[in-house]
């Protein structure tokens, strides 16, 4: 149960959104946007957001697309990790939604939330950014297209009352050949130590990471090395484990001693799988 009370609006188009949202907030109303939410959910019901107003998403059409249009294929922020991995337009991507929580959450979880989500994992964003996807984005200034790579730096970065619409990504990377992986302390249970997304593209592996570092990233630096075929794999991972963006995590799922031990296996086991392709 949620305790407190707050108002709750279901617009159907894109522009009923932003206009509610800026009337909202005009208000002093704290609104949200409201897709899959359940991570809203789980922060308001521990008092750790309050907001006085909440803007459902899930009644735009623009949203719920998925299909392939031309040589794009398109994907709506609302559409469930479930439903996703259920299509299966884009196999890597599968693979990320269906290692996201459990079957029931997955159920509701949407590719926008995971994306926009404030915890550290959000492995949905790894295929994205290996993809260099383009998001479709709605807010004041009208609609915009824009690189994932503009928008998305540690976490999803958005102008005021801006909200994801769609997802784009190129056809040309959605049969490319891949690697995930997820790795745990125990079995299928719990957050990961490590979760590393790969793709082949021109003969180069392309590798993306969550739970490594306190939010998911994509490093060129860290391709650059695990490419470098003039060194023996094991100088190639430890000098892309010397390219890490950020301290490595230390919390209940392991110490960061056994998370970088986990990392350059998982490191290892990606290049050999798409080397040998």
């Amino acid at each position: 149960m949620i305790p407190f009370d707050f108002e709750y609006y279901n617009p159907n188009t894109i522009q009923t959104a932003v206009d509610l949202y800026q009337h909202l907030q005009e208000r002093g109303k704290r609104p949200l946007y409201y897709a899959g939410g359940t991570e809203i959910i789980t922060f308001a019901r521990a008092n750790s957001i309050q907001p006085g107003a909440v803007i459902d998403l899930k009644s735009i059409p623009e949203c719920n697309v998925l299909a392939m249009q031309k040589d794009m294929l398109i994907i709506g922020a609302c559409v469930t990790l479930s439903a996703l991995s259920g299509a299966n337009p884009f196999p890597l991507l599968s693979a990320a939604a269906q290692g996201v929580a459990d079957q029931t959450a997955r159920n509701k979880i949407t590719l926008g939330g995971n994306i926009s989500g404030k915890i550290h994992y959000r492995e949905a964003v790894l295929p994205l950014l290996l993809a260099n996807s383009r998001m479709v984005t709605a807010g004041t200034h009208g609609i915009r297209v824009t690189s994932i790579h503009q928008v998305f730096n540690q976490q999803l970065r958005l102008a005021g009352g801006e909200f994801i619409v769609q997802v784009q990504i190129d056809r040309d990377y959605i049969s490319l050949p891949f690697a995930y992986f997820k790795k745990r302390e125990i079995g299928h249970v719990g957050y990961p130590l490590v979760t590393l997304a790969a793709l082949r593209m021109n003969d180069e592996i392309r590798t993306a990471y969550s739970g490594v570092c306190a939010f998911p990233f994509r490093s060129a630096e860290i391709d650059e090395a695990l490419n470098d075929s003039s060194l023996p794999l094991e100088a190639r991972i430890e000098l892309a484990i010397s390219h890490l963006p950020a301290p490595l995590l230390d919390n209940v799922e392991g110490s960061p001693a056994y998370r970088e031990f986990v990392l350059k296996q998982t490191m290892a086991d990606a290049v050999h799988r798409l080397e040998r392709r």
